[in-house]
């Protein structure tokens, strides 16, 4: 079971599932299906990586269960889905970040990153104005509100932390996580345009799709240790 190629041959067939029965319409079966990939990806990491990461298996575990949360889905009323589910992916993110942080020298990264950093407070607050005014009209004001920024702000940061993690470190373990966090935030941003945009099943196939790139690519990195011969350069 814990066989790389057996776990690979796994992924492939449930995103393959996914696939078809998203383009089949037949919806509840896709999200299920789609809910199964990070829990197998996580078994991987736990069959294959010795070494790990307490912050890294929590983010691994909170956004599992998050996504397992569908198969009692419909025994949770709407607030206890909503609530619970999102907190999941939030401590999941806040895990992801110290992940990431740990790493960084902050001394040297404001010492040396000062504008980029100043660029990209920027720019996370321009992504997250955009992104609650896509989903005010349907949240509301309160606790629903306050989570959805929280829960924003969260995914943003490990985008943040993983540009600057690169810029800091400038190797092979890095750029994974650079990828890894740029395809989960924009699966995430495709993910709102689904929800509270257009119902579109195009939509749906690049958020789960985006979002295993990104999951393999952490996945990847975990293997990785940062070392200077794994330096690369474009």
């Amino acid at each position: 079971m814990c066989s790389p190629k057996v776990l690979a041959f796994l992924i492939g067939s449930i995103y393959a599932l996914f696939v078809y029965f998203l383009f089949s319409n037949n919806l509840f079966f896709a999200d299920s299906t789609s809910a199964l990939l990070l829990p197998i990806i996580t078994l991987a990491y736990f069959c294959t990586v010795k070494h790990r990461s307490i912050f890294f298996v929590l983010f691994l575990v909170f956004y599992s269960i998050s996504d397992l949360m569908i198969i009692i889905s419909d025994n949770l009323t709407y607030h206890e889905d909503y609530f619970i589910g999102n907190t999941l992916y939030i401590l999941a993110y806040i895990s992801l970040t110290i992940e990431i942080g740990r790493n960084l020298s902050l001394k040297y990264t404001f010492k040396n990153n000062l504008f980029s950093i100043i660029v990209l407070f920027i720019l996370n607050t321009y992504i997250a104005y955009v992104l609650s005014q896509i989903v005010n009209p349907y949240l509301e004001l309160g606790a629903e509100y306050v989570l959805e920024i929280v829960y924003n702000i969260s995914m943003l940061m490990i985008l943040s932390l993983g540009l600057l993690n690169y810029f800091y470190k400038n190797n092979r373990k890095a750029f994974y996580i650079l990828i890894g966090a740029l395809c989960i935030v924009f699966a995430e941003v495709i993910n709102i345009a689904y929800m509270y945009v257009s119902h579109q099943n195009l939509l749906n196939f690049l958020t789960i799709s985006l979002g295993l790139v990104g999951f393999y690519f952490l996945y990847a990195q975990a293997k990785l240790k940062y070392e200077k011969q794994d330096e690369i350069s474009f």
